[in-house]
Formats: C-alpha cells, structure tokens, sequence
C-alpha cells in the first residue's frame, strides 16, 4: 500500500445542534504522483462534510483534510458512540481503497412536547381529552401524567399513569376528567384544568384545557316545571271552590218501581216487570253497539278508502344518507374551532362503522377482524392526501397518484370488494400541519408511529418484512 493515514483525534464528541472537526492527515508513501479522492461512509456521513474533497500529493508528502460533523437536534441524531468512516480512492490505483475509521460520540439530549385533544371538552358528568406526548429528542424518556385544577372542581384517571417514548416516537394517554358536584339546574360552567408530563430531574411540561360541565337540567325546563305545578295547584282549588252540585234519582226510580210493584192476587205466571228491572237490561245492548267498530280496513267509506285514510299499503320512506366522515366533520368544526378529523373503518364482516374524531379508535382490537378502508375527512388542514397499501395487492394506486379531498370532504382509503385483500398501510398528508397516527397491526398491538413531518408518511405493518393485517387506528391534527 502507498498510502498512509491518520486521524486526530480518533475519537471526537459533538452536541447535537453544534459541530465538531477532526484533521485526516494523508501520506504518499509511492514513488509516483497520486490524486486522492476523499468520501464519508457510515450512519453520520449525511451530517459530515470533508474538506477539500479531493488532495493531489507528491511522492513523500503529507497532506491534511478536515472532517465536519454537525448533527442535527433531531431524534435522528442517534445518542452514544456512532462509528465512523471515510474512503479514500488514489486516481492512479483506484482498486487500493483505504478506510480509516474513527468514532463520534453525540451527547443526549431531551426534548418532550404535550398536547391536549380535543382542548375543550363538554358533558355533564365526565369528559374524555386525551394527550398526545411526543419524544423530540434522542434517547428514551419516562414520564409521568397528573391532573390538577383550581378549586379541586375535577377528579381525574389518567391511563397509563406513566409512559416510556422511543425517540420520535409519540404516546397517547386517555384522561378522564369528573366533575366532584353535578350542576343539577342552571347554565353551563368552565373549568379549567391542567395536565403535567413529569419527568425526574426536570420541570414539568404542563397543557392546560378547559371542561366545559353543562347542567342536568336547562334552566328554561326548571322554568316549565315551576308554572305547571303552580297551574295545577290553581286549578285544584278552583275545582274545590265551584265543584258542581250532583244530586242522584236511584231513591226515586226505587219509589217508582215499588208503585208498580204486582199486587197478592196477580198471577205468579204472567209478572209485570218494574220500571228498576227492565231499564238494566236494555243497558248493555246499547253499550254494545255503541262500542262496536267497523271492520274492514277503516278510513272512509269504500273498499279503497278515501279522506288520507289508512285503507291502502303503507309508502316505503327513502332511506336516509350514510352518516360519513364529512358530515361528522362539518359538525364539529360548526361547534369547535381549530383543526379536526373525523374517519370511519370498514370492518370485515361488519362494514362501515360510526365515524370517531380527533384521537378515538376506529376499527376493532383483538377480535381479529381486519380494515378494508378507511373514509378520512379533515378541517382546518387545506385537504388531505394519501394512499392504501394491501396486504396481497400492495399499492393500489401506482406512481404520482394519490386519493385527495379538500377540507370537510371524504377521501377513501383501501376498498371494499370481497375480491380485494385487507389494508396493511397507507400514507397521509395535508396540506397545512401535520397528521398523527396510531396504528393496531395483527400480531404487533399499538406502533405508535408518529407525525407527518413535514410531509407524508406512511403508517401500518412493514410492507417488506411482516405483510399483517390492519386492524385498528387513530388519527390527530
């Protein structure tokens, strides 16, 4: 080999964020004049820059390039040791490639990011939020989540109480927020509230919300119940003081029939019927016939009926449109500001669900039921865009092609037919923040993939290793 290499210092330590060099001297131990072309080989070479790129060195001399890392303050800055390399390729031999190898060592550091969805919740006995905590740095955090709010108004369960995030990854905890005293009558009231991510050795990162508890009973219905009692009390003592005077003949129809009572000398064989004997037995003739109904199909008269009567077959009312995730959507953009989305799951052997919203789960957990498609709508966005993976048929839309919707609009993922296998995956994108999934795979449970930034992502099983079914998902913006 006519090539000799040093690195100083073999080891170097960088903060993510920052940069650091290290010097590459190289020697032409040949006896010929050489040009030397220099590259970055390893998992940091997209953060190191190598200068001058290329050194032409005469037999017996030294020269000196400079090595730059400048890793990012991302999660992708792995924290630890990270090895290095950089080959080195002669013009004259270009098959004697030299790599020396070194070692970078970027520090840890953390960075953690809470938010509440939806910010504002309503109900009258309980309000669901969920926080969404996101692991912006390089290493493993462990936190913690509490409630707290002034006055002690709430009491909350918080599930899981405490959460471990990979780096870039996120993790969605369920709270349960419950007023201590219910607002029987009266107008709603805000409670705010606040939710803690702890972490040892650092300050918390606290999200404040708002629960908006709404009463039992409108005011207005208090209102109604309060002039209906006092109608009827009016009523009762009205009834009371002209209560109408009923006077009874039964003492004079038994005077009557006494008088025409037979005499002794009448014969037993031909009795003259009174007056209080005849009249109850013409009663239920008359109650009979006044009580009895027409038969036949009713209505008017005639065999078709007439007069809007019911005398002809019931009309077939059209059936009402399928509840989708646009119209979910509309309403609740209608109630609630900001940026939202709603989506449906298609179920194998059960179809179209009810459309959830902002964080709940669509689709089914440990049943073993896989999603056909997805029906997607968002608000606040400027549209959604993306694309289904199957587990047989893989991409069903090939190249530049996406689904897309504009805001408030369906966009379908996937499909429908018995034909076609279940959805392993998809991508998503909008066009303004960022999408959230939360994906359930057969086999796998929850993977918890992360945020679309700054563009599109996909979500689901790996399509080059595992190829599962889909089972379940959440979505946030």
């Amino acid at each position: 080999m006519s090539l000799w290499t040093s690195l100083e210092p073999a080891s170097a330590t960088v903060d993510p964020g920052s940069s650091t060099r290290v010097r590459l001297r190289v020697r032409n131990t040949g006896d010929v004049v050489d040009e030397y072309r220099f590259e970055p080989v390893g998992d940091v070479a997209p953060w190191t820059t190598i200068e001058p790129q290329s050194l032409r060195l005469y037999p017996g001399t030294t020269g000196t390039v400079e090595l730059t890392f400048a890793p990012p303050r991302t999660p992708d800055a792995t924290a630890g040791p990270n090895p290095y390399a950089v080959r080195i390729t002669p013009t004259e031999h270009p098959d004697a490639v030299t790599v020396p190898e070194g070692n970078l060592t970027i520090t840890p550091f953390t960075e953690v990011r809470a938010e509440l969805v939806p910010h504002t919740v309503k109900g009258r006995f309980r309000g669901r939020p969920r926080l969404a905590v996101d692991n912006l740095g390089n290493t493993k955090v462990t936190a913690s989540v509490s409630g707290s709010d002034t006055g002690d108004h709430l009491s909350y369960e918080v599930r899981p109480g405490n959460v471990q995030i990979e780096p870039g990854r996120a993790a969605f905890v369920e709270t349960t927020l419950k007023p201590r005293e219910i607002i029987w009558f009266g107008s709603k009231e805000e409670r705010p509230y606040t939710l803690a991510v702890r972490r040892s050795g650092v300050d918390p990162t606290e999200v404040e919300g708002t629960y908006v508890q709404r009463g039992f009973l409108p005011r207005w219905l208090a209102t109604f119940f309060g002039i209906f009692v006092a109608l009827a009390l009016a009523f009762v003592m009205i009834w009371i003081a002209y209560k109408p005077q009923v006077r009874t003949s039964a003492t004079e129809t038994q005077a009557a029939g006494a008088a025409l009572a037979p005499s002794p000398s009448a014969s037993p064989e031909q009795p003259l019927p009174s007056t209080a004997e005849s009249a109850p037995a013409e009663q239920p003739k008359q109650q009979e016939s006044a009580t009895q109904e027409p038969k036949g199909d009713g209505g008017g008269g005639g065999d078709k009926g007439g007069g809007g009567g019911g005398g002809g077959g019931e009309s077939k009312k059209p059936k009402p449109p399928a509840r989708t995730a646009a119209t979910a959507v509309k309403e609740l953009a209608a109630r609630s500001d900001g940026r939202h989305i709603c989506y449906r799951a298609y179920v194998a052997d059960q179809g179209w669900q009810a459309p959830v919203c902002d964080g709940a789960e669509a689709g089914t957990v440990g049943k073993g039921l896989p999603i056909k498609a997805l029906n997607i709508a968002v608000s606040g966005t400027k549209g959604v865009s993306g694309n289904g993976a199957h587990v047989v048929e893989g991409w069903r839309l090939t190249g530049d092609k996406w689904t897309s919707a504009p805001d408030q609009a369906d966009m379908y993922l996937g499909s429908t037919k018995e034909a076609v296998s279940p959805m392993e995956g998809f991508t998503l994108a909008t066009g303004e923040g960022a999408v959230c999934a939360n994906t359930h795979v057969k086999d796998k449970g929850w993977l918890n993939q992360g945020c679309t930034t700054p563009k599109w992502r996909y979500f689901g099983s790996d399509m080059e290793k595992d190829k599962l079914q889909l089972e379940a998902v959440r979505f946030t913006v």
